[in-house]
Formats: structure tokens, C-alpha cells, sequence
């Protein structure tokens, strides 16, 4: 959580599931910590950022969970994952591979703000290939693309890591590399350089 003044900003939004969906509950119980003339800040990766009274901060965040939504600290952290849109549904997509990591990773505590994303097919609704870590289901299998960079001069698409991982694999290997990134990143440095500085061996323990 961000604390501005005597405001908290966190990030919330209607937990993993197929794309980035709110019900009329959950939208009512955001409208009721909201003045008229304030906006909502819709992130690019499926979140919504609102303040609130940090005094009435614990008490807010159990009212949000009561309604299914999920709430992540703003800053330097683990974002939650971004999704596709599972167009084939829950078990063929993977739906609880994601959850699962999402569950594993989201709110880390990191040098600079992490993304990750994931897709249930090589379409990459999900934007896999753009994000620091990527997660692409092939089959009954998962590959991991690292280094992904959406904006800048120096965008790039993230480069394959591991492939055909299982999903105990797959948690173990992304748990890891933040691990990594969180013991060995200098303060503020993005994923994308710190990768770029120490290499995707090291990244993965090989000195």
C-alpha cells in the first residue's frame, strides 16, 4: 500500500479469472469510498488503484474481500498476474496454474515494480512476451519467456527461458528468479536491466 497523507492507495481488482471483470456488488462497494469527482485508475495490467482512509484501512480491505475482490499492495512489488481471456476455458487454459501463481507471487516485496503475465495458449492474449516474466501453456506444459519490455526505445520481446515446465516446476522456477531479483537487484533497477546486467545464467543459480 502507498501511503499518501492520510490516504492509502492499493490496488484491487476481481481476482484471476477470465480477463478483468467487476459485478454490480463489488462496483457498488468501490463507489461507496469515493467522492463525486474522483476517477479510478485502470492499470494496464488489470488493476484498479483507489485511496482510502488509512485509519479505516483494515476494516476496508475485509469489505472488499467479502465481495470477491482481491487487494495488492502499489509500489515496488510483485504485480498480480495478468490474464487472457481463457476463451477455452478454466482447465484446458490452465485457470488454476495461474491462480495458483498468482497466490505464490503477487505482493512480493521487489527492487522495482515486477510484471507478470500469463496466457493459456500460443495466441498470447496474456502479452506473455512483453512483460518481465511470461508464462505461455503449450499443451499440458508451460513455457517461460524473461526480460519482456513494452515501452521505451529500447522495447524488446522476452526471450525463452524454460520450456515444458509442470506447474510445480513452473512455481519453483518464478519463485526463484524473484528470489534472485529480490536478494540481488539495486534498489529501483528495473527486471529488465537487472537481467541484462547479470545474465540469465546467474539468473538461474548457474555462477
Amino acid at each position: 500500500m502507498k501511503d499518501n497523507g492520510n490516504k492509502i492507495k492499493i490496488a484491487i481488482n476481481g481476482g484471476i479469472g477470465y480477463g478483468a471483470k467487476l459485478n454490480s456488488k463489488q462496483l457498488m462497494t468501490i463507489s461507496k469510498y469515493m467522492n463525486d469527482d474522483e476517477e479510478l485508475e485502470l492499470t494496464t495490467f488489470q488493476q484498479l488503484y483507489i485511496e482510502i482512509p488509512q485509519d479505516k484501512k483494515e476494516a476496508i480491505l475485509e469489505e472488499f474481500q467479502r465481495v470477491g475482490l482481491a487487494c495488492y499492495p502499489v509500489g515496488n512489488f510483485v504485480k498480480s498476474l495478468r490474464t487472457c481471456n481463457f476463451c477455452k476455458g478454466e482447465e484446458e487454459e490452465g485457470m488454476p496454474v495461474a491462480k495458483e501463481l498468482n497466490r505464490r507471487i503477487a505482493g512480493k516485496a521487489v527492487p522495482f515494480t515486477i510484471k507478470a503475465a500469463y496466457t493459456g495458449c500460443p495466441i498470447g492474449c496474456g502479452e506473455p512476451m512483453l512483460s518481465d516474466i511470461g508464462i505461455m501453456k503449450i499443451r499440458d506444459h508451460y513455457n517461460l519467456y524473461v526480460g519482456g519490455k513494452a515501452k521505451g526505445k529500447d522495447a524488446e520481446v522476452g526471450t525463452l527461458l524454460m520450456e515444458n515446465l509442470t506447474p510445480e516446476e513452473l512455481y519453483e522456477t518464478v519463485e526463484k528468479i524473484i528470489d534472485v531479483y529480490s536478494e540481488m537487484g539495486k534498489k529501483r533497477e528495473t527486471f529488465h536491466k537487472f537481467l541484462k546486467r547479470i545474465g540469465r545464467d546467474q539468473l538461474m543459480g548457474n555462477q
